[in-house]
């Protein structure tokens, strides 16, 4: 049964143990009549930490999450179903697929590895940028329209450049009204905006969606703060990608991937 009492001041409500409904705070950026596919992602998380406490503690993390992103989400109710795609002790990958309207909207597999002590042999990751408290504030609600945009706290290391940016993303809002999200859901929540903070071409004039979101983790972050050092590239054929550093405030935690489609937002010339 829907939670009347949960608050409209988060991402979603949960409508039962597999539904939920998306409030305004989801819209954007490229229509305000769609859901921004950041929190989805971030939710998706969250359903898979809930069906993996319904089963025996283990000692895997969450690695890799690859979401492919099949279709436009309404700012409607929708389902995230979870299931066991190779199951293991030490190396498990997990599918878990939103459903809207009766199609599969959004779909993500996640690389659950052991947790190893390697601590003699670690090495290779970059430090954190100066960090957030240090950084101005930074109004991407400027660029880009919908709730889930200006719910954000973004802080800039500098003037974004075209196609170059350094930024903390973070917000106050809670992921699932009246229900804790872990600290990886809500850092997973944020990723997707690396797209939409280092804008190479105007989106008046652009379009430039991602179709998927790959992360790879080799630290699992901590705090509220999502680093990121992004790079967008545009091809000459149409195609695009982003790709992202993820950071905490004590260091990089992993990297991130978005290939885009490119498209002309002008009138064809005749």
């Amino acid at each position: 049964m829907r939670n009347e009492g949960a608050s409209k001041n988060c991402y979603f409500l949960r409508l039962d143990d597999h539904r939920y409904r998306p409030t305004e705070l989801t819209s954007g950026a490229w229509s305000t009549s769609e859901q921004h596919i950041s929190p989805v992602i971030g939710l998706m998380v969250h359903a898979v930490e809930r069906f993996l406490a319904q089963r025996a503690p283990d000692d895997l993390h969450i690695a890799r999450i690859s979401a492919d992103i099949l279709g436009v989400l309404p700012i409607e109710d929708f389902e995230i179903s979870v299931d066991i795609v190779r199951a293991g002790r030490t190396i498990e990958l997990l599918e878990a697929t939103v459903v809207a309207g009766g199609r599969a909207a959004v779909r993500a597999r996640f690389w659950r590895l052991s947790a190893q002590d390697t601590s003699t042999v670690a090495g290779g990751a970059e430090q954190a940028p100066a960090t957030p408290e240090a950084m101005p504030s930074w109004r991407m609600a400027d660029v880009w329209p919908g709730g889930f945009i200006g719910s954000l706290d973004v802080r800039a290391a500098a003037p974004p450049v075209p196609g170059r940016t350094t930024a903390w993303v973070t917000s106050d809002v809670p992921l699932v009204g009246n229900e804790s999200a872990s600290t990886l859901a809500q850092f997973i929540g944020f990723v997707d905006t690396a797209n939409g903070i280092s804008v190479r071409e105007s989106p008046q004039e652009w379009m430039f969606p991602n179709l998927d979101l790959t992360i790879h983790l080799f630290r699992q972050p901590r705090g509220r703060w999502v680093g990121l050092e992004t790079t967008v590239v545009f091809g000459a054929s149409g195609h695009g990608t982003t790709t992202a550093g993820l950071f905490d405030v004590d260091g990089q935690v992993g990297y991130a991937s978005q290939i885009l489609t490119v498209r002309s937002l002008q009138p064809a010339r005749v």
